[in-house]
């Protein structure tokens, strides 16, 4: 799948930068700003995520979120949209991260230099990542919005595009190992942290439809049999590789910023990323140790 490794780097700032964006996904702040929409937190996932794109039909969410049960989608789409416009999702969205960050961080941290100096560097990166867009719909949607003004609010919008674009090529990366949705979700489960049983029931995923997931990745060699999710030998070498193509397509922002650029980041971050993380996303304190 992949000739070239990308640096090792770009992996490490992106595991330390992104619970500053996949906050928003757990965020009281945002779930009741969707409810004053008249959406519930799920649809309301689906909806201020999807906003960038506009009023699309769901099947355009299916094709970009990838992993989720398309029943779900449908049930979400297009009802949120005769709710409310992609536009108040959108807000609805920033007020609610803008909430979180000021709960959780606290006003002196988003008024501090460091989170402008962060800012100025995630930005700097998304910018580097603007001249691909071809082939990256979430990424590109997202790069059209304006930006926030405010430092924090801009790192936060950085890391969404940052983000996006890596998503976009890991969804690129799982076609190319002919993993379809759920099978893409339960190599997930088996790679950890994230319990096969969460990934699961937050994707929709019936008990049955998962069993014959697994079921066709062992006739496929990629899992081994018994009752816990194990890759074999096999399956470990090509979830890397779908995991190594990733990171390379993800690397150009990365790389724009240098080794010295990706560590001052990710000393800047990792603070608040640990903060937030212990509150909203337990299972990704393993990734902010270095």
């Amino acid at each position: 799948m992949t000739t070239t490794h990308a640096p090792a780097y770009a992996r490490r700032t992106w595991q330390t930068v992104e619970p500053y964006h996949g906050a928003v996904y757990f965020s009281a702040e945002a779930h009741a700003a969707y409810a004053a929409l008249g959406v519930e937190s799920g649809p309301g996932y689906f909806a201020s995520r999807a906003a960038a794109l506009g009023p699309v039909a769901p099947e355009v969410v299916i094709a970009t979120f990838y992993n989720f049960n398309p029943k779900a989608v449908r049930a979400a789409l297009p009802a949120a949209w005769r709710t409310a416009p992609p536009e108040a999702f959108l807000a609805a969205r920033l007020a609610g991260i803008d909430g979180t960050l000021r709960r959780i961080l606290g006003a002196e941290v988003l008024a501090s230099e460091g989170t402008r100096r962060a800012a100025e560097l995630s930005r700097r990166a998304a910018e580097a990542a603007l001249p691909y867009l071809h082939g990256r719909p979430l990424f590109a949607a997202h790069a059209a919005l304006p930006w926030p003004d405010e430092p924090h609010l801009v790192l936060w919008h950085a890391q969404t595009l940052l983000r996006e674009f890596r998503g976009d090529g890991h969804v690129t990366a799982l076609l190319d190992a002919g993993l379809n949705n759920v099978e893409a979700l339960v190599t997930h489960a088996a790679a950890g942290p994230v319990g096969a049983e969460t990934l699961r029931t937050t994707r929709s995923w019936s008990p049955d439809e998962w069993a014959e997931a697994v079921e066709a990745l062992r006739t496929r060699g990629w899992l081994a049999g018994g009752s816990d999710l194990a890759f074999t030998a096999q399956g470990e070498e090509w979830r890397s590789a779908v995991e190594e193509a990733t990171d390379r397509m993800a690397a150009a922002p990365y790389t724009a910023l240098g080794p010295d650029g990706c560590a001052e980041l990710r000393d800047l971050v990792r603070p608040w990323s640990q903060s937030l993380a212990a509150e909203l996303m337990p299972w990704a304190a393993t990734r902010l140790k270095g």
